[in-house]
């Protein structure tokens, strides 16, 4: 099992920068790609960015150029730095991992831009 824990939302202004970060616990060894993923409300969940083990990044072009993803493989954390917020970035943010066929979510920790 695998525990992910997501920290670092809050309320900004449009423009503004917040960073996120989730850590994963238990049984890590195997992890390679951790993920963001959003859900607006009323909407479906979508992909945000990726990261690999060995730092390859992947992003939905909505954040490209504004968000960057990063980990700390030594402590199991991915980070999310959000910058030039927009109100349509608003939604709830997930960490997301997999170990062989077993897929792991985080709690969500909410983002609230406003204009």
């Amino acid at each position: 099992q695998v525990q992910l824990v997501e920290s670092g939302g809050g309320l900004v202004q449009a423009g503004g920068s917040l960073r996120l970060s989730c850590a994963a616990s238990g049984n890590t060894f195997g992890i390679n790609i951790m993920g963001w993923y959003r859900q607006a409300p009323g909407k479906e969940r979508e992909l945000v960015a990726t990261i690999t083990a060995g730092g390859t990044t992947n992003y939905a072009d909505s954040v490209k150029g504004r968000f960057t993803v990063s980990r700390d493989n030594a402590k199991n954390t991915v980070y999310l730095q959000m910058n030039s917020l927009k109100p349509e970035d608003t939604a709830v943010y997930y960490c997301n991992t997999n170990v062989r066929v077993n897929i792991y979510w985080g709690r969500g920790t909410r983002v609230t831009v406003s204009s």
